[in-house]
């Protein structure tokens, strides 16, 4: 199937699992040539998902030169010494996981840009090889992020580990979604709305349990 093929699939797909409730695509483009996303983007396609920093910027760069508008996420851990690379050129940074990221970003996005859309990224199944804090420190994270002025906290983010059953799926994106539901009552005046969460292989119920955002790779582009 050609990627406008798996993007109508996938669209068809959102619509069915999401009762009518307003769920984003993101494309994730990582790895992926520019010729890929410049197929998505024909195809309707104008939010896209870098995991590398360096990566991600050369393909901004590549779409920015061309004069096509895209909205970037960065989706990958990032280090302290490239937060200026995603300062200035992303749109969003669902991974925050630590004030100093956070810090950094704020202070080195472009006074002539609007803030930055930040998710706080959860580590959702305590994992120690995944990024995120623990669901604990959610509150106390988001009550620093919300005073910098250069910032827009939208929401969370979570990898959950991957698993084929589905009961255990539900169960860690109830816990999310619950913890989505904390952090919208505790800061009122936030545009909290983005609950990013569900992939290819796990999109049906992280959609059932309130994901707003799906970040898809592999069933539109095929695998790495």
């Amino acid at each position: 199937m050609t990627i406008q093929q798996n993007l109508l699939k996938i669209r068809q797909e959102i619509k069915d699992y999401s009762s009518g409730k307003n769920v984003h695509l993101l494309a994730v483009s990582k790895f992926k040539p520019t010729s890929d996303i410049e197929a998505a983007y024909e195809a309707g396609q104008h939010a896209f998902g870098e995991n590398y920093v360096q990566e991600g910027v050369e393909k901004i760069q590549y779409f920015r030169d061309k004069g096509i508008q895209l909205e970037w996420h960065f989706i990958g851990p990032l280090q302290s010494n490239k937060t200026r690379l995603v300062a200035e050129n992303f749109d969003w940074c669902q991974t925050i996981d630590r004030l100093k990221i956070a810090q950094r970003l704020s202070e080195q996005r472009p006074m002539t840009q609007k803030p930055l859309n930040v998710l706080i990224q959860i580590n959702i199944s305590d994992e120690a090889s995944k990024s995120g804090i623990k669901p604990q420190e959610m509150l106390n994270l988001a009550q620093e992020i919300v005073q910098l002025p250069n910032l827009c906290l939208r929401g969370l983010m979570a990898i959950p580990a991957a698993t084929e059953d589905i009961d255990m799926q539900r169960t860690v994106f109830k816990k999310m979604e619950k913890l989505f539901a904390e952090l919208k009552n505790s800061f009122p005046q936030q545009n909290i709305d983005t609950l990013s969460m569900g992939m290819s292989g796990d999109m049906k119920i992280a959609i059932e349990c309130g994901s707003t955002m799906v970040r898809i790779g592999t069933a539109i582009f095929g695998a790495r």
